[in-house]
């Protein structure tokens, strides 16, 4: 089983799968692209690295048992897409904490309002395969252990459960 946690940037991807009690293998992906530099560059106006999504799915051609961590995870071939969401005012907070500028964060924020990475999950995986677990003001063993109800069976799809267009 190939498993994507994927979300706007300042979710809680990292934290919540840092720790996951599972036999996946936990993969975090942004790591792996900044070590073996599997990008196309850097987004001037952003000031991030462009993943090379091909190149990453040339190297975890022919991995399962793998859970795979990152903002653009469910652009890969997966079995589950998981969605972490945040409300959009406490993500930007959470973003301008950790050091973002305040457009990148205002930008994250308004794409999680808009769900930009749920509506992408759900165009290449599905509703089926397709999982939201809001982290909003959540203590974060209660999101792992949701992840790890998804993991293991017992939680059923349910994208679209999660409802931020009111802070547009």
């Amino acid at each position: 089983m190939r498993v994507a946690v994927t979300g706007t940037p300042g979710v809680g991807k990292t934290t919540a799968t840092e720790g996951l009690s599972t036999d996946l293998d936990v993969l975090h992906l942004n790591d792996l692209v900044r070590e073996a530099d599997l990008t196309e560059g850097t987004d001037e106006a952003r000031g991030s690295l462009v993943v090379d999504l091909e190149a990453v799915s040339a190297r975890l051609e022919g991995r399962e048992n793998l859970l795979v961590e990152s903002h653009v995870a469910h652009h890969l071939d997966v079995d589950r897409a998981i969605v972490l969401r945040c409300r959009p005012d406490v993500l930007e907070t959470r973003l301008l904490d950790r050091g973002d500028g305040e457009a990148k964060a205002a930008e994250n924020a308004e794409a999680e309002a808009l769900d930009v990475i749920l509506s992408e999950t759900v165009d290449r995986h599905g509703v089926d395969a397709t999982y939201e677990i809001d982290t909003t003001d959540r203590p974060v063993g209660a999101v792992r252990s949701d992840i790890e109800a998804v993991l293991a069976g017992d939680r059923r799809p349910s994208a679209g459960t999660v409802d931020f267009t009111g802070y547009l």
